[in-house]
């Protein structure tokens, strides 16, 4: 546990989740259009 507080105190472990929440909103939204765009497709 004393890493995780050592990371938080510092900027770059608030830098480092914002780029993965980032990410995963992408992937996320990239899922999702192509769903639309597969839908869209079939009919």
């Amino acid at each position: 546990m004393a890493v995780f507080s050592n990371l938080f105190n510092d900027l770059t472990g608030w830098l480092t989740i914002g780029i993965i929440t980032f990410m995963i909103a992408m992937m996320a939204y990239l899922a999702n259009m192509m769903i639309k765009k597969s839908k869209g497709d079939g009919s």
